[in-house]
Parts: structure tokens; C-alpha cells; sequence
């Protein structure tokens, strides 16, 4: 019998994080692109300088309306038009609002890239805002708060943004609006939002996609150069600031047959410069199947199915008044609340005690460095990546810097910064569980004073 030969793997090729090309429109759009061969779906985002705290007094939401009802009619397209005709390129456009700014995406075949962007174009030139469409998408937003009221995520995640940050910052408010705040909004407040705010010379778009044989250049003038508006300046937000006072809430929920929790205080954001060794100890401490949190919690205990530690930007800014969201997330079965908490306190203290280990450390390392290639693969991440940077106002090789900070810092430099992340008694804990079973066991714990709110 004859065997074919085994295949043998190839030399790796090196990797880097792409880096883009700059440049500007006539109307004052920065632009950065790069040309990924093979990547024959082309993705596009332009951020839009228009944060949540700039929404008026009382109008909480107005920016998600607004993003909404950027794709549902312009002047020359009804919504069902609209609709249509990226349908008719094989596109996808979505938008979405968060404290940066206004975000919109789009994803199109390479060869209907012009068109696409003439859509695109369209879309932030010259919006409908028609009552009927808007009064539609505030009674579908309506429609939405219950249901992430229901979620003991969402729930959570509410009430720590609460807890956490002072009433007056926008960031203690959820960022979509409440019920009172979006049934105000109609398309008058739309269109003053989005005339105050959206302009060309403040925004910046990112194309990044195969882009052989499109002379990307002409294709922008004729299609986001359209787009006119006057100048300005950055719109000025003001520092975050957070009480981390080591406290606990419990969300009551009588009945619950598991307790949602989260548990978070406020660090610095990408600017920082132990950001990459952060990265690394939050890893180890939470970020997959084989860190401390779940070999403890969810292998020897198994009160959870799992739990994770994460740091997630809220806003970053050079000038160092941005912030970052540092949170252990998960859930656990009642009865367990306690002991599970107990538990999460204990491999805290033994992490600031004994430290990480080397193996959990090149773990880390091998899971965030060396999947990275597989991570950008598509257009899309990459342009996501480029967008984040631009909105957190880093250099365009902040990536790519990242990867090589990440594989020379130490075991003793990240288990550093994730002690310094994740001080016992700097937690805000919020548990969204039945309170009548929990209160008690939690207070035993003595992590914090414990409040006891409705649902």
C-alpha cells in the first residue's frame, strides 16, 4: 500500500498588525484606509463626533434615535428605498451610540464599493428624519427597555453605571435612554441633534478591504466629498470621575433561582501605560476556561458555568480624563451567592498574595499574541480596531504596539497591575438575585455595606 506523503508545515510568515494610510476630503473628513488583498468584502466605519453627553438635558437616547434613522430615509429614498438599494449592492449598514460617539458601519462586496459609499453618502448628507420613521423607532425603543430590565445583565450593568459614577455624568445613565427619557424624543429633537453635531470636518472614515483596481481616491470625492457641513470643534466631555467605595447592591428578585453578578470599579484607559500589562493579568485572572476565577468557581466548586474578568473602555482620551471599566461578571446558583463571593474574595487575596505563575502568564501570552493573525482576518475587525483607535485618540500603531508590549511584559509586571486592577476593597459588587436569600450570607461576608433596591 502507498501512502501519500504527510504534509509538513509551512515556515510561519511574520505578522503585524496592519498599519493605515491618512488623508482628508476637501470637505474636511479625515480618512484612513488600507489595502488587505483577498478581503473581497470591503468594511467602512465613520465615527461621528457626537457623544452621549452631548444629548440635551432630559432627551437620554436622542443619539440612538438619531443613529437609527440615519438608514431610514433620505431625500431621495424613502425607507423602503433606502432599504432596497443596499439590498441591491449585497450591503449591510448598522449604527449604533455609545459615550465616544456615534458609530456607522457598513460592509459591501468590493465591486459595489462605489455605489455602496454613494449610499452611504446619502445617508449622512441628507437624512429624512421623517415623523413617521422616527416615532417608530422610539416606539420600538420603548419596546426594548422592559425586556433589558428583564435581563440580569443589562440589570446589572444599570446599576453598577449607577452606583459607580456620579448622577450629573451622563455615564451613571443608561446609555440608550429610559422610559421617560425616549417616549420625548420626536423628530424635531432628532434633527437638531444631528444638525448641531454631525458634520464632515469633525468625523473621520475607514475603509479597509481589497481595494485592487478601485481608485479609492475619486470614489471618496464623488461619495463622502458630497457630503458638506460647517467646521468645528471637537465636542468637550467632561472627566469621568467614580466613587469605588467597596459597597454591595442587591437587585431584588424574589423567586430567582440564580444571582446575576458583577462586580467593577473604574481604571485608566489605553492611554495608561501599564494598560498592556493589565491586559495580560485580567487574562490570567478571568479571561478564558483556564483562569484563576474559573478554576476555582466553575472546576472545584461548580457554582458557575463560568466567570470572566474584563477591562472594557469607556472613553479614553490623550489628554488622561478618559476611563476604563474593570469588571468580574457571572452567575451563580442562590443558594451559593454566598460561598461563590466568599470564594472570589479568597483568589483576590491569594493573587496579591502568591502572584501569577509563570505558565499562566505564557498562556496568556500565547492565547493574545499568538491568535491575533486569526483575530484580524476579516476586513471588518480591522477596520474596527483602526475606528477604536481614532475615536480613543491613539496612534495608528497602537495595535501593532500592543502585540510586542504584551510579549515582553513579565510575570511580576502583570500580576502587578491586575492586584492594582482589582483591590478587594475597592469593588463595587452588585448581585441581581432573590434578596431574602442572599442579604444575610453577603453581609456575613464584610466586602461592604449592603443595599437592598427593587427591581
Amino acid at each position: 500500500m502507498t501512502f501519500h506523503p504527510q504534509p509538513q508545515a509551512g515556515q510561519p510568515k511574520p505578522w503585524a498588525f496592519p498599519a493605515p494610510e491618512r488623508g482628508a476630503l476637501d470637505n474636511g473628513l479625515t480618512v484612513l484606509h488600507c489595502h488587505r488583498p483577498g478581503q473581497q468584502v470591503v468594511a467602512v466605519e465613520v465615527l461621528l463626533d457626537a457623544p452621549l453627553e452631548a444629548e440635551p438635558a432630559g432627551l437620554d437616547g436622542v443619539a440612538t434615535i438619531m443613529a437609527r434613522a440615519l438608514s431610514e430615509g433620505t431625500d431621495k429614498h424613502s425607507a423602503e428605498e433606502f432599504a432596497a438599494e443596499l439590498e441591491r449592492c449585497g450591503a449591510t449598514l448598522d449604527a449604533h451610540a455609545d459615550h465616544p460617539g456615534v458609530r456607522v458601519s457598513l460592509e459591501v462586496p468590493a465591486s459595489r464599493l462605489p455605489k455602496a459609499l454613494g449610499l452611504l453618502a446619502e445617508a449622512l448628507r441628507a437624512p429624512a428624519f421623517a415623523d413617521a420613521e422616527v416615532g417608530r423607532l422610539v416606539r420600538n425603543r420603548l419596546d426594548e427597555i422592559p425586556h433589558e430590565l428583564a435581563n440580569p445583565q443589562r440589570r446589572a450593568a444599570k446599576e453598577l453605571s449607577k452606583e459607580l459614577f456620579p448622577a450629573a455624568l451622563r455615564m451613571s445613565r443608561p446609555r440608550q435612554g429610559t422610559e421617560e427619557t425616549v417616549a420625548r424624543i420626536d423628530a424635531a429633537a432628532v434633527r437638531a441633534f444631528y444638525d448641531a453635531h454631525v458634520r464632515p470636518a469633525t468625523a473621520t472614515a475607514v475603509v479597509v478591504g481589497d481595494l485592487t483596481g478601485t481608485d479609492l481616491a475619486a470614489v471618496l470625492a464623488e461619495t463622502l466629498g458630497s457630503w458638506t457641513g460647517g467646521t468645528g470643534e471637537a465636542f468637550p466631555v467632561s472627566p469621568v470621575t467614580a466613587d469605588d467605595t467597596g459597597r454591595v447592591v442587591i437587585v431584588d428578585r424574589p423567586g430567582a433561582v440564580q444571582t446575576q453578578l458583577l462586580i467593577g470599579r473604574i481604571g485608566g484607559d489605553r492611554h495608561d501605560r501599564v494598560w498592556p500589562a493589565q491586559v495580560l493579568g485580567t487574562y490570567c485572572l478571568g479571561g478564558t476556561l483556564t483562569s484563576r476565577l474559573d478554576r476555582v468557581l466553575r472546576e472545584e466548586k461548580g457554582y458557575t458555568y463560568g466567570v470572566r474578568a474584563f477591562g472594557q473602555v469607556l472613553r479614553s482620551t490623550a489628554d488622561g480624563t478618559g476611563a476604563s471599566m474593570l469588571a468580574i461578571s457571572g452567575s451563580v446558583d442562590t443558594p451559593n451567592t454566598g460561598p461563590a463571593l466568599e470564594d472570589l474574595w479568597k483568589v483576590l487575596r491569594t493573587l496579591a498574595e502568591g502572584g501569577l505563575t509563570d505558565a499562566e502568564r505564557d498562556v496568556a501570552v500565547q492565547n493574545l499574541v499568538g491568535v491575533a493573525p486569526l483575530k484580524f482576518e476579516t476586513a471588518a475587525a480591522v477596520a474596527s480596531t483602526l475606528a477604536d483607535q481614532v475615536e480613543q485618540e491613539l496612534p495608528d500603531d497602537f495595535q501593532a504596539q500592543l502585540y510586542a508590549r504584551l510579549a515582553d511584559t513579565g510575570t511580576v509586571e502583570a500580576t502587578s497591575a491586575v492586584v492594582n486592577a482589582f483591590p478587594g476593597d475597592r469593588l463595587v459588587t452588585v448581585l441581581v438575585g432573590d434578596a431574602g436569600q442572599i442579604a444575610e450570607p453577603v453581609r456575613a461576608l464584610g466586602i461592604g455595606a449592603v443595599t437592598v433596591v427593587a427591581n
